[in-house]
Formats: structure tokens, sequence, C-alpha cells
């Protein structure tokens, strides 16, 4: 049962300006105590009504742990100065608080309130000013009416502040109308918090309500997890036991939402399935249209292509082989061609190739891949532009709908003549039905990628199903080319492919070992790598730019968080005249290399190379912490050497430094130097093709450091979490169909 107490905040031994967490020594008539709790703008001399609970802290001893507040209007000269000097009304500091209270005295709470135009009487407060000051305070004085309001439903302090930053003043009647939306609407709130907030308001354990906020839920849950759709048994069961009710009630739940369209149920292969609605549609949007652009009639070429292929070969100096010149030739045959193969198997000459003769023949063509990165390395290689797939169908945010919306669309489609998307292994399904919506037929689609990396990020298998349908061409390429075979990188990543354990410290090649038997040793020689041992190695090696260090995991001593805080200890360190940001346990440092976390598609970004403007920064890209502005609030980073972000302090959770990164973050990306630590990760992690796309992220050299037994492990775990995606039997049902109807 929560207690209440009222008291002076007399002072503050903590105090998180990020997220407003304070440990403080209160006063009360009789007494003092330590609060610790969530207080926004929280200073001396202020005066609060809490709500919590006594605990016992190890340092502190007795503290009174609150989770919401009532500030108490000051009634004294000196609480008045502390009210509005506490930060909260912008442009006030002490000076100009005690120069307002010393104008209006008693009656200063009143004039703020009733009579903000009176501001002006004060010297050095001029209109412009005093607007501020009245707005800044009509904000503070409806975030705390709005928090009071909240606190019925038990929200905490830093629960209710969220919900005030995405309702604003509308948040108590939206979360009394329906608590459960916030699992959608508010970043870090699940379906255990929303659900507890539902069931402080009366809300019954088999209240319809509930029971489709939890079927929605756990199908999203799902499908972050990569699948497209569930079981519906095993589905209904699971869910029964989230919400304490029988897997019947979440089973009669389900007809609602499928007649209203949200969740569609379907029958595969002798299975009873369930998805959410835009999955659905994307498959069969996805199987449909890619059958009609492979059968769909082709512009002609303006020659023959082996002519063609021949001219490319003595222009370029260069000899194809038998597999790569069927890969060319069916890529320009046919509407839409798959072209897969490990490293050094010949991807980039084909796209090259296909790229000159397409040139030759007037036809305009598109090279994307899914990630800023991937894009950039497609254009190096080539001498293509290329772009991103996102860049390339014009997405824009669609205020209205809440969502991303491509300008491309099949009432506008793509203006090329043959489009090329390289690294497919990273294309979910929604990315591909957005692609193939804006492919007219009569374009040529040619996928590019390595079937044999980690599966995408998001929901679906979009490459290993096409290929597993065999209802497209495509070409798999499986000889490693001379050159590459001299690489141990290419060698070995083959091998692993196969099962076979690698070789290393060969005299002269690219691939080590360092074979540490302690956790922590491996850490230090990480760190000795990064900061000594490669940079004296290779010249004009930079520990940021050149070196990456991968790691299967985000937890423990060797996992990217904990990677991640000791390199940039020791790479970008604390200097003098070095701005820096402290987001609780998290630093950002002026010159750390940092990485998005999620899609945003409405950050805004201005180009330092032709002051052009966009919007959209993705999962995955990674850039370099330019300046740290403490008085504004803000962080500069600039991505892939040209797109400068402004990051508000209140979106830092969308950063997380990049020293180190875990493999499927390192997807799509190339770096010269790739380090990745070899202990006994869980077995769920330590998978053969975990380790296979790590070491195909490298191109100078790559050194494994740890456990021997730990790297043989991953190379004999050839157990893949299989996805439960239904592309492939669409694509195949569509092809039959078409076959019977032929």
């Amino acid at each position: 049962m929560n207690e209440e107490k009222t008291g002076l905040l007399a002072e503050r031994i903590f105090y998180n300006r990020d997220n407003y967490f304070c440990i403080a020594v209160f006063e009360a008539e009789n007494e003092q105590f330590y609060a610790v709790g969530h207080l926004p703008y929280a200073e001396k001399g202020r005066r609060y009504t809490l709500w919590g609970r006594w605990k016992t802290h190890p340092k502190y001893g007795e503290q009174f742990a609150f989770t919401s507040y009532e500030e108490k209007e000051p009634d004294t000269e000196a609480g008045l100065v502390a009210f509005l000097s506490s930060g909260m009304l912008r442009g006030v500091g002490p000076v100009t608080a005690r120069a307002i209270v010393k104008a209006f005295g008693p009656d200063t709470m009143d004039v703020l309130k009733f009579r903000p135009d009176r501001l002006t009487e004060v010297p050095g407060i001029g209109a412009v000013k005093a607007a501020a000051i009245s707005e800044s305070y009509q904000e503070q004085r409806e975030l705390a009416e709005t928090m009071i309001e909240l606190r019925e439903f038990d929200i905490t302090s830093l629960t209710a502040m969220k919900l005030y930053q995405v309702y604003g003043s509308d948040a108590p009647a939206l979360v009394r109308e329906n608590p459960y939306r916030l699992i959608e609407d508010v970043f870090g709130i699940g379906f255990q918090k929303a659900d507890r907030i539902a069931r402080s308001m009366g809300v019954e354990a088999d209240d319809p309500k509930r029971i489709r906020s939890g079927i929605l839920y756990n199908l999203g849950q799902a499908s972050n997890s990569g699948h497209t759709y569930v079981f519906r048994k095993a589905f209904c069961e699971k869910t029964g036991e989230l919400l304490d009710v029988a897997s019947g009630q979440v089973d009669d739940a389900l007809y609602d939402l499928i007649v209203e369209g949200d969740v569609y149920a379907d029958a595969l292969e002798g299975a009873d399935i369930l998805y959410l609605d835009r999955y659905y549609r994307a498959e069969q949007r996805v199987a449909g249209k890619l059958l009609r652009l492979a059968q769909a009639e082709l512009s002609h070429l303006s020659g023959n292509v082996e002519n063609m292929i021949r001219r490319v070969e003595l222009d370029r100096g260069m000899e194809l082989t038998a597999k790569q010149k069927q890969a060319v030739i069916a890529s320009l045959e046919n509407g839409v061609c798959v072209i897969t193969g490990g490293p050094g198997t010949g991807k980039t000459t084909i796209i090259d190739t296909i790229m000159y003769i397409l040139a030759e023949s007037g036809v305009q063509t598109a090279l994307a891949a899914p990630t800023g990165r991937a894009a950039k390395r497609m254009s190096q290689l080539t001498g293509y532009d290329a772009s991103t797939i996102h860049r390339l169908l014009e997405y824009y945010y669609s205020e209205n709908e809440d969502h991303m919306r491509f300008g491309r669309t099949e009432e506008n489609p793509l203006e090329f003549d043959c489009v090329i998307i390289d690294e497919m292994s990273m294309v979910d399904i929604l990315l591909m039905e957005g692609l193939v919506n804006a492919v007219p037929p009569g374009t040529r689609l040619i996928l590019v990628g390595d079937a044999d990396q980690l599966q995408s990020v998001g929901a679906g298998n979009v490459l290993k199903d096409i290929l597993e349908s065999d209802t497209v061409h495509s070409v798999r390429l499986t000889e490693i080319f001379r050159q590459a075979q001299e690489s141990l990188i290419v060698v070995n990543a083959h091998l692993i492919n196969r099962g076979e354990y690698p070789s290393y410290n060969e005299q002269g090649k690219d691939f080590f070992f360092l074979e540490r038997s302690r956790e922590g040793d491996i850490l230090e020689t990480i760190k000795d790598l990064c900061t000594r041992r490669l940079p004296n190695y290779y010249e004009d090696c930079d520990a940021l730019s050149d070196i990456q260090v991968l790691t299967p995991m985000r937890k423990g001593l060797l996992g990217s968080t904990s990677l991640n805080r000791e390199l940039q200890a020791i790479l970008n360190p604390p200097e003098y005249g070095k701005s820096e940001k402290t987001l609780g346990e998290r630093i950002f440092r002026t010159g750390d290399k940092v990485m998005q976390n999620k899609n945003d598609y409405r950050i805004t970004w201005r180009s330092i190379k032709d002051l052009s403007e966009g919007e959209g920064v993705f999962n995955g890209d990674i850039g370099i912490v330019q300046s740290v502005d403490n008085d504004a609030g803000r962080i500069g980073v600039l991505f892939e050497e040209e797109r400068l972000v402004q990051y508000e302090f209140s979106q830092l959770d969308e950063l997380e430094t990049a020293f180190a990164m875990t493999v499927h973050k390192s997807q799509g990306s190339e770096f010269p130097v790739v380090i990745m630590p070899m202990t006994r990760f869980p077995p769920m992690l330590a998978t053969r093709n975990l380790l296979y796309t790590a070491v195909t992220r490298a191109k100078q050299a790559v050194i494994l450091v740890g456990l021997w037994n730990a790297c043989r492990a991953m190379v004999d775990n050839d157990v893949i979490a299989e996805r439960q995606s239904g592309l492939g039997v669409r694509l195949r049902r569509l092809w039959d169909l078409t076959d019977e109807m032929a």
C-alpha cells in the first residue's frame, strides 16, 4: 500500500537531467528523510507531496521510494526563487528569478498564471522573453496537472512523462479510453506495463479489449522474431498463458479481429495459421507481383547478348566463367533473376558486366541495396551510382497514417528498365512489397545476395523463400576465383559454410587466431589489437574507421555493451575541451563511433557536401559524433561522411556506441579488419551461419581471439532458427495455378 509524504527538498544528492531520476534529502515538519524517484526540475527549496513505499538501500539506509508526486506551490521568497530558477522556465536563472520575485513578491505565482504580460515590468525582460517564460510555465503546469491525473492509474512519474511527451494533456483521457494503445504508441511500454495500468483501472482478466490487445501483442512479438505467421493452436495456448485465460477464449476473440481485418486466418500445408494482416497482404502481393514480372514481355536489347559479353571481356581485360555468363544471360533474358553465391564467386563482376551491357544498349538501370553502407560499397566496387532501396522508392513519413510510405508505387512506378538489388538477404517482406509494387511489368528485376548469410532483421525470409520455391530463374555461384583463393578470408568462409574448420596464422595470409583461455584475457587482447598491434602492423590503419569488433551477443563481458564501454575508454577517452553527454550508464562523446538502432523516418539530415536536406536514418547506419551541445541539448552525428543529423537529447535512445556491434547489426557492411571474440556463447547464438556472416564482413583481415574449441563448436552448430514464412509456398501455389491455366 502506498504511503504519502510531504516535505521540502533540502539537499539534492544525485540528479539525472535526462530522465529526472533523483536522490534527495527532504525535510518534513518533524523529520528528515531520504527519497528516491523521478522528479522533474528537482531543486532545493521546492515543496512536494510524494506517494511511494519505504525501502532499505545498502548505502543510504532507509529511503522513501516514490512513484508519483505533486508539487506544492511555494509560499516563501526562497521557495519562489528556487521554483523559478529550477530550469523549467526558459531564460530564467537565479538572477532573473530573484528580480521577478522582488518585483511581484507573494503575487509572483498569480502573475505567472493570469498576467504573464506583466513580466515586462521586470528590468531585462522584454516581450519576447516574457512570452517564452509564460509558454514554458504553461507547459510545466500542464505536465504537472497531467501527471496528477495519471496518478490514479498507478502510473509512475517516468511513465507519466513519456505519456505526456506522446499525447500531451490528452494522456489521461486516452489512457482511460484504452490503456492498451500505449503498447504501440509509446516507446518502452510493453504489454505487461500497459496491462498493469489496465488492471489498476479495474479491467477484468477476460475483458475482450484485454484479450484483443494480448493477441495483437503476441503476433507483433512473433514478427519481431522474424515470423510472418504463427500456428493458430499453439498461438492460442501461448497467448492464454500470457493473459491467464483459457485458450478457447483467445480463439473466440480472434473472430472479431479477423472480421475487422487486423488478423488474417489461413491454411498452409494442412495447418491453421494466423497473420497480422499487413504481413499476409505483403506475402500475397510479393508472390503475385514477382510472377507477373517474371512472365512479362521485356524490351529488346540492341545486340546479341553473347557478343556484348565478349565486348565487355575485351574492354575489361577479363574472361567470365561459363556460370557467370549464364548468370548474365539469365538476368538479361528474364523478367526476374536471382544470383546467389558466397564471397569471391564473382557476383560484383556479374553486376558490372550487366551494367556495362545495359548502358551500351541505352537501358536505364537503377542499383540499390538495403542499407546506406551496402549501397556505398556497391558504388565503390562497380563505379556506378547506387542508393538505398528506401531512397530509390522515395520514402516519406505519413503523419496522417503515422506510418512510412513510398512515393513510388504501382500508380507512380519507377522509371527504369532494369532494377538491380544487392544484399538481398537483408530485405524483409515489407520492404520487398514496397519494391515490387514500384517495379512495372516489363522491367528486369535482378536480385543479388548470399543466401547463406544471416536472415533479415525484419520479418520474412525473402531470398531463401524465392530460391526454394524454384519459380523464378536463379543462378547459384560456387566457384571461387583464383585471386580470391589467395585470401584465407574467402577460403575459410566457404570452409565454414561447408562445416569444415578454418585455417589460420599462415605466413603472409589474412586470417588469424589468437588463443586465449580466459574472458578477461580475450578482452585485453582485443583492446591491445585496436590500440597498438593493428595500427602498428597495417599502414594507415585507423582504429575507428578500419577496425570493427563484432560479437554474437549484447550481454556479458564480451557482449557489445561491455566491449563498447571498454573500447570507448581507450579509443576515445575524455579530454579537456571534448564535450560529452551522460545518459544513464551510457556516455556520448565528440569523436565517438555510433550506430542508429531503429528506423526513424522523420528525423531530418543535411548534406555537408551540397547542403541538400532529407529525412530518415535507418537501423544499422553508422556515424561519428561531431558535436555535443549541452546548452542546446543536441548531439550532431555525421553519417557516411556526408549526412549530418542533429539529435535532441530526448532522442538519444535511438543511438548506441558502435566501437563493437553484434554480427546481426553488421549485415550489409564491409570493414578492412574484423575482430571477434571466441568464447562459450549461448548455442542459439554460436551458429555456423553467424560465424560465416562475421567472417565475410572483412576485406583485409579477420582476427579471432579466444578458445579454438568455441570456434569449432560454432562451425559444428548448423542449427538455424527456422522462420515461419509463407512466401515460398505462395509462389509455388501461384506457379502451379498458372501452369494449370496455360
